[in-house]
């Protein structure tokens, strides 16, 4: 079977075409002589009588090779060489000078007119082969060359308009992943939260809420998930789910009663319950840091988990500032991690806080991180405006300690104004 025929492997293979030359002489008897040879040998030629009818050619069809005369009447072909590059054709054409000049600055000369080879006459037909090989080279380099740039600019394009499609994409995810929390500002009437989310680039994986317990408790959290991007962002949609009021029969931190009520669980049992959930149910390589409060509307009280989320703090109404918490372990990493229950009172004129990380974390101009130090230290500076400005404020600082207003990780978290 002769596996090179096309019929047979099914392949199909484009034709090769003969290189086009260019043979410029004012002798005739010499172009004859020379057209010949290269003919013999499988070239494409056209003849020039003269520079001005080369140049001419020239503009018309692309050549792969000109074997030029020096010294011909009118135009020479060291002026042609040079007129022909000016041309600024994208294919390249391997240009070899025909010449009795065997001087060195002669030759120098030629060389800074563009020209690539030379062939002292009376010319050797094995070695204009030879030379015409060499050519043959550096065009099919060349080519390749144009090839390959023609295929990297036809990728690129089609990158930029993938990458334009997933911009636009992202830009609807986060108009999506804004909706996750509707409601900025609720007010109870004994206590108000504030939240902010502010995302490091389209989408970000850092998540803030509230929801009612009962007629006298409300929920609180901060959570931030590992990592950045897309699948961050749909792992904090998934835990909005999990923590929201409208879906109770959904809502980890609740559990149905016998008379289709709900009780809130305390909060241990709610970093219990997704610690199982991620590592059970959802198997994800994602973990998430959290805090999640309940508060008592009517005494104040606080019962709440600290699982590797940054302290919450509590501003007093003195001025003081409690630091709450252990520390603890993010969610999803170990099936048998245990998350205390950490309890605080809130008296009337107090502030707590559930902040990100991306507020401790943040880095100075020399790289240097605020610190829970730092970041208490703003909360104090800006103590006496309300809370939406407050949290304003806190941005603008951040963006000062910074430098910039482009932050490397999300900052969220969550104010609660307790009055009593």
């Amino acid at each position: 079977m002769d596996l090179t025929n096309p019929t047979l492997t099914g392949a199909v293979t484009a034709p090769v075409l003969p290189l086009r030359v260019l043979v410029v002489d004012d002798s005739k008897a010499q172009r004859v002589m020379l057209s010949m040879s290269l003919s013999r040998w499988g070239y494409h030629v056209t003849e020039a009588a003269s520079g001005e009818e080369a140049l001419l050619a020239c503009q018309a069809v692309a050549f792969d090779i000109i074997v030029s005369d020096w010294m011909m009447d009118g135009m020479s072909g060291l002026d042609l060489c040079a007129a022909f590059r000016s041309l600024g054709q994208e294919g390249y054409a391997y240009f070899i000078l025909l010449t009795s000049k065997s001087e060195k600055t002669e030759i120098a000369k030629g060389l800074e007119g563009g020209a690539d080879d030379f062939l002292t006459k009376p010319v050797s037909p094995d070695e204009l082969r030879a030379r015409l090989r060499a050519g043959e080279r550096i065009v099919g380099m060349q080519k390749e060359l144009v090839q390959k740039n023609r295929l990297l600019g036809a990728t690129l394009t089609e990158l930029q308009r993938a990458q334009e499609m997933v911009d636009r994409d992202l830009i609807e995810a986060r108009k999506l992943q804004q909706t996750l929390v509707r409601d900025r500002f609720r007010d109870w009437g004994r206590g108000a939260a504030t939240l902010f989310l502010r995302t490091s680039g389209h989408v970000g994986g850092d998540l803030a809420g509230f929801f009612e317990l009962n007629a006298t408790h409300v929920a609180l959290y901060s959570v931030d998930v590992s990592g950045h991007g897309v699948a961050s962002a749909m792992m904090t949609a998934r835990l909005a789910g999990y923590l929201s009021a409208a879906s109770p029969d959904q809502n980890i931190a609740l559990q149905r009663r016998a008379d289709g009520g709900f009780d809130p669980l305390p909060a241990e049992q709610v970093a219990a319950r997704f610690n199982r959930t991620m590592l059970e149910d959802l198997q994800v390589d994602q973990y998430f840091t959290m805090v999640y409060a309940q508060v008592d509307l009517f005494s104040g009280a606080v019962s709440l988990v600290q699982a590797g989320h940054p302290h919450p703090l509590i501003l007093r109404a003195d001025g003081r500032i409690d630091r709450l918490g252990g520390g603890g372990l993010p969610i999803g990493l170990l099936g048998d991690a245990v998350h205390d229950r950490v309890t605080a009172q809130l008296y009337a004129g107090d502030r707590l806080f559930l902040l990100s990380d991306g507020l401790t974390e943040c880095p100075s101009r020399q790289g240097e991180e605020l610190g829970e130090a730092g970041l208490e230290a703003l909360i104090r500076k800006n103590s006496d405006l309300e809370s939406a400005q407050l949290l304003d404020a806190l941005i603008w600082d951040l963006s000062a300690h910074m430098g910039s207003e482009d932050f490397p990780d999300d900052v969220s978290g969550l104010l609660f104004d307790y009055r009593g």
